[in-house]
């Protein structure tokens, strides 16, 4: 039996760039004395950090860049079939005293920020913690809300895909229903 696969585009690359900007000013007209990093999960979350701390700087704001690599600190690590490849953070300084955004591409069980979270505080101890995402599809199943969206859906059951051009060579989002 054949199986058939159908996707629809959700967000282009000029809808990507205008949800980035979006986030960089929101995270701007937040109000805070500490200084401000954005911190990206590997393998998506990295990307889309650094293009909002371009954008935070190209509308005036200064912010620190960093990424981090979650692999370890998931709570469903042996019991996923393919064990995850380890990837290197680049968290050059301490989180200590600092506004820190966490950046991801898709938020969805809120697992993965769980994760994040566990990951951050071994690199200090951040004054504040926000969170980032471009898409926001619910299904949550641990109490974890984003301060900085890009998109909202509401599609159960789909597979979200985020191509981005650095790492896809095309900037889009799609949901692929199987």
């Amino acid at each position: 039996m054949a199986s058939s696969t159908a996707s629809m585009l959700v967000m282009d690359e000029r809808e990507i760039e205008r949800a980035i900007e979006r986030i960089a000013q929101g995270i701007i007209a937040r109000p805070g004395a500490e200084p401000l990093a954005l911190v990206g999960l590997l393998s998506q979350g990295d990307i889309i950090a650094r293009r909002i701390v371009e954008k935070v700087k190209m509308l005036g704001g200064a912010a620190e860049y960093g990424a981090i690599d979650i692999s370890l600190y998931r709570d469903d690590i042996f019991k996923l079939e393919k064990r995850p490849s380890l990837r290197s953070s680049n968290l050059p300084f301490s989180t200590d005293d600092m506004r820190v955004v966490l950046v991801d591409d898709v938020l969805y069980t809120g697992r993965t920020i769980r994760a994040a979270l566990n990951a951050l505080f071994d690199y200090g101890r951040p004054a504040r913690i926000e969170l980032a995402c471009l898409v926001d599809r619910g299904g949550r199943e641990v109490p974890i809300q984003p301060d900085y969206v890009g998109h909202v859906l509401d599609h159960a059951g789909a597979k979200i895909v985020v191509n981005l051009k650095e790492a896809d060579g095309i900037d889009q989002v799609v949901i692929v229903e199987e």
